[in-house]
C-alpha cells in the first residue's frame, strides 16, 4: 500500500489520565443483617465498561499511534488514549461470548444486531454502518489437502471474520481456524507507514488476505479438476464419479461462501463512509477485482466439472451398452450348440443322421463352423 493512502495522523505524546477512584462499599449499621454479596460475574466490568481482565477471547491486541505500537499493557488506558484522538487501538478477538463482547460494546458504542451477528456468527458476507462505525462481515475458507481428509470429508471448511470498524479503533472477531490474522498483524507492524493511515488500513489488509485465501483455494481446485478431467478421458475411462460430484458439490459451497462478498466490496470503492477515508477507494477497487477473478475461475471450473460429470455418465453409459454387447453377442453363440443339441436331444425314433457312420462329427464340424463365423462377425462389428 502506498504512503500517500491517508493524511498522516498529528504525532502527539500520550498523557495517561488520572487513575479514578476506588469505589468504596457501605458499612453496615450495629445491628443490621450482614450484607450478603451478589454472585460475581466472570469478568468484573469497571465503569468504562471493561474487564478489569482481559478475556481469553483477545488473542490479541495493540495501541498504534504514528503507525508504530505503543508499550502499554492497559487496554482501558490504550482505548482512551485512542479515543481522544490520540492514534487507535486494533483487537483480535476469536470465538467471543456474550459477555466478552458487552464491555466492548458500550465503550465502543456497538449496535447490538452487530454483536449478536459476531458472538453467533453469519454466514454471508454483508456490510452495514451503525452510525459512525462500520460492520463488515467476510466469509472465509481453507482447502483441506486430500492427505489430511478421508474421502467422504469436505474439501474445503468455511468460517467468517467481523470487522468493526471507527474512527479510533478496529477490531476483528474470528470464527473458526482459517485465515489467521497473526501474519497480517506482524507485517503491518513491520511496516508503520501502512497502519499510519488508521483502522482503515486494517480494514484493506483484512479483505486483502481474505480475497488471496480466495485466490490460493482456486488454485488447489484447479489441480484438483484437472486431475479428474485427466482420469475421465483417459483411455480407461475412470467409471468412478464420486470423485467428480464431491469436488462439485464442495465447489458449489466454495461458491456460496465467496459470491457475496462482491457487494461489499463494489459498497467499499464506491460509496464514502464516515470511517473510510475516500482516498481508500481505489484500493478497495483493487481488492474487488481480484475478487471478480476468482469468482469467474470459480464459475468457469463449476461449468467444467458440469461438462466432466456429464461425460462421465455417458461413458459410463456407452461402457454399460458395451458390456450388454458383449454378453448379448457371447449368447448369440452359446445358442448354437443348444439348439443343436436340443433338436438330436429329443429321442425320436426316425432321425436317419443317428445312424451314420460320422454323423456325430459332422455335426460337432457344423457346430463348430457355425460358432466360429458368429465370433468373427461380432467381432468384426466391434461387438467383441
Amino acid at each position: 500500500m502506498a504512503p500517500s493512502l491517508f493524511p498522516p495522523r498529528r504525532p502527539s505524546t500520550p498523557t495517561p489520565p488520572a487513575p479514578a477512584p476506588a469505589p468504596s462499599l457501605p458499612t453496615p449499621g450495629p445491628g443490621a443483617p450482614p450484607r450478603t454479596l451478589p454472585e460475581r460475574p466472570r469478568h468484573d466490568w469497571t465503569a468504562e465498561g471493561f474487564p478489569t481482565e482481559i478475556p481469553d477471547s483477545v488473542v490479541n491486541w495493540g495501541w498504534y499511534v504514528d503507525g508504530i505500537r505503543q508499550d502499554c499493557a492497559d487496554l482501558q488506558e490504550a482505548t482512551a488514549h485512542a479515543l481522544a484522538n490520540e492514534g487507535f487501538v486494533w483487537l483480535g478477538l476469536r470465538d467471543p461470548d456474550d459477555e466478552d463482547m458487552a464491555g466492548l460494546a458500550r465503550r465502543f458504542n456497538l449496535h447490538p444486531l452487530a454483536i449478536e451477528d459476531a458472538v453467533e456468527g453469519h454466514t454471508r458476507s454483508k456490510l452495514e454502518q451503525f452510525g459512525r462505525t462500520l460492520f463488515l462481515v467476510v466469509s472465509t475458507v481453507a482447502y483441506v489437502p486430500r492427505r489430511e481428509r478421508p474421502e467422504t470429508s469436505e474439501i474445503v471448511t468455511t468460517g467468517q471474520i467481523m470487522v468493526f470498524v471507527g474512527t479510533a479503533f478496529v477490531m476483528t472477531v474470528r470464527r473458526g481456524s482459517q485465515t489467521s490474522l497473526k501474519r497480517l498483524r506482524k507485517s503491518m507492524e513491520k511496516h508503520p507507514g501502512r497502519l499510519v493511515h488508521g483502522p482503515a488500513s486494517v480494514l484493506y489488509g483484512v479483505l486483502d488476505t481474505v480475497v488471496d485465501d480466495y485466490q490460493q483455494v482456486v488454485n488447489d481446485f484447479e489441480e484438483d479438476v484437472d486431475e479428474v478431467e485427466a482420469a475421465v478421458f483417459s483411455p480407461e475411462g475412470a467409471r468412478d464419479i464420486e470423485q467428480v460430484y464431491q469436488i462439485k458439490r464442495e465447489l458449489i459451497e466454495f461458491k456460496r461462501g465467496v459470491a457475496p462478498l462482491g457487494a461489499p466490496l463494489h459498497a467499499l470503492a464506491t460509496r464514502t463512509f464516515k470511517a473510510i477515508p475516500p482516498e481508500a477507494q481505489a484500493y478497495f477497487r483493487e481488492v474487488a477485482d481480484h475478487h471478480t477473478e476468482a469468482r469467474e475461475a470459480i464459475q468457469s471450473y463449476d461449468e467444467v466439472l458440469s461438462t466432466i460429470l456429464a461425460a462421465s455418465l455417458n461413458r459410463l453409459s456407452v461402457s454399460e451398452n458395451e458390456d450388454m454387447r458383449k454378453i448379448s453377442a457371447f449368447v448369440a453363440i452359446a445358442a448354437v450348440p443348444t439348439l443343436i443339441a436340443g433338436i438330436y436331444g429329443m429321442n425320436f425314433d426316425h432321425m436317419p443322421e443317428l445312424h451314420t457312420q460320422y454323423g456325430y462329427f459332422v455335426v460337432l464340424g457344423i457346430i463348430l463352423s457355425l460358432m466360429t463365423t458368429l465370433f468373427l462377425l461380432f467381432r468384426r462389428n466391434n461387438w467383441l
